[in-house]
């Protein structure tokens, strides 16, 4: 069978380019969900796809450029494109671990403030400065929507939709009923959801350990495997020339179909399953809004 020409490689390049700036058109048109601000969404969905796009774009041709391999140069891009997705859970995780932490920490700061006979309008306020980096930027958003006479429960209310997380909407209601209803017991429950918080911050420092090692090794495989590919495409050219042709070609294909599998098999045992938050508004907008 003939090799595949130059023009033919620069079709499909210019394929991929093409195909790439039609799925950035779509998002721009379609726009994302608005979620709530959190430390760990810096930056629009827009603004990661297409930088993702763009370096996965240019590791195609890179690839296509040393393997002259279309399927091989596909699948690069593909890969490097979606890396944060497939890979990129251990900083996530990192940063809802130590949220957790920061909110553990606050509860047992707000119930030793309330401890000296302080009303909450008060003591939130006063525990701001001494809380973690993780969660401060949304205790300074519910001070300053206190100070400007927000009223209490509507103000825990968005400080819960701010923070986005399961553990803080325990904390969050026990603070709105108490506001409401004024009743005693604060103390008590407060300790009670900081010892639960703490027990989940334990168990979920000792599942992410355990997957460190798991994630290593997949990137491990999977950089060794395209550094392989590639090394033997430029330093063993007869080796792998059944590949050029396009039955070849196929056959990459369906191998790179078996990687993709393993890999989004892989990520989704790697995710760890939260409940669904069950303290929800309607201020799902407005970033920043106090």
């Amino acid at each position: 069978m003939e090799r595949l020409t130059p023009t033919f490689l620069l079709v499909i390049v210019l394929g991929a380019v093409v195909g790439g700036g039609v799925l950035l058109l779509v998002v721009a048109l379609r726009g994302t969900e608005p979620r709530a601000p959190g430390p760990a969404r810096k930056g629009s969905l827009l603004e990661r796809l297409g930088r993702q796009t763009l370096l996965g774009l240019g590791t195609a041709v890179a690839v296509l450029a040393v393997t002259r391999w279309p399927v091989a140069a596909i699948g690069a891009g593909i890969l490097v494109s979606v890396w944060p997705m497939l890979f990129g859970g251990a900083k996530v995780e990192r940063e809802a671990i130590a949220r957790l932490d920061g909110l553990a920490s606050w509860t047992e700061s707000l119930r030793d403030t309330i401890a000296g006979a302080v009303g909450l309008e008060q003591a939130i306020p006063a525990t701001v400065y001494a809380a973690s980096p993780s969660i401060q930027p949304q205790l300074r958003l519910l001070a300053d929507r206190l100070r400007i006479r927000v009223p209490m429960p509507e103000a825990l209310q968005r400080f819960a939709d701010d923070l986005d997380d399961p553990s803080a909407d325990l904390v969050v209601a026990s603070l709105i009923l108490n506001s409401r209803l004024r009743g005693p017991g604060l103390r008590q429950v407060l300790t009670s959801l900081a010892d639960s918080a703490r027990a989940e911050l334990d168990m979920r420092q000792r599942v992410f350990a355990g997957r460190a090692s798991t994630r290593r090794s997949v990137q491990i495989v999977v950089l060794v495997s395209l550094v392989f590919m590639i090394g033997l495409s430029v330093v063993n050219r007869d080796y792998v020339e059944p590949y050029s042709d396009p039955i070849g070609q196929v056959v990459l294909a369906v191998v790179g179909v078996l990687f993709a599998g393993g890999f989004m098999w892989m990520k989704r045992l790697s995710n760890v399953e939260v409940p669904d938050r069950f303290l929800v508004s309607a201020h799902t907008g407005g970033e920043g809004r106090p």
